[in-house]
């Protein structure tokens, strides 16, 4: 009878969700450094080399903006990660040593074909909410003079 007469806890997902705590580990992302508008990454392939399942992938070029504002001689060009074959385990995050990449609360990551969870740089920098929506940067962007506005 106690049952009988006790509040239904059943949430509609999606609809409704549940408040998530602070701590949720969901996918790795990558964090923006906004003061010079670059990533905090500089694709020394650490986190590359430690991933115990070889899911990240990233290339490196030297910094255009390198004397123009930015101190990081290298950037990362190109980063991505096999969200399906990750396993969350942190240790990308544990040797980064620039603290470039962080656990986000994003795991809604589910898609109906297993090569649509490849998540790319853009992908990785938007779980995080890091960067300015004006934002215009690339890799291969032309160093902007001193003085000059961006």
């Amino acid at each position: 009878m106690r049952t009988a007469l006790r509040r239904p806890v059943t949430i509609q997902y999606p609809e409704e969700r549940r408040e998530l705590s602070p701590r949720t580990h969901g996918a790795p992302g990558l964090i923006w450094d906004n003061e010079v508008d670059e990533p905090k990454c500089t694709g020394c392939g650490l986190c590359m080399r430690e991933c115990p399942v070889g899911v990240i992938h990233l290339t490196s070029v030297n910094n255009p903006k390198f004397k123009h504002g930015s101190t990081r001689k290298r950037i990362v060009e190109d980063f991505t990660i096999d969200l399906y074959r990750c396993i969350y385990c942190a240790i990308c995050v544990d040797v980064c040593p620039f603290e470039a990449i962080e656990m986000t609360p994003v795991f809604e990551l589910a898609r109906f074909n297993k090569g649509q969870v490849v998540a790319s740089f853009d992908d990785l920098v938007d779980f995080t909410g890091t960067r300015r929506p004006d934002s215009v940067w690339s890799p291969h962007a032309a160093p902007v003079p001193s003085g000059a506005k961006e």
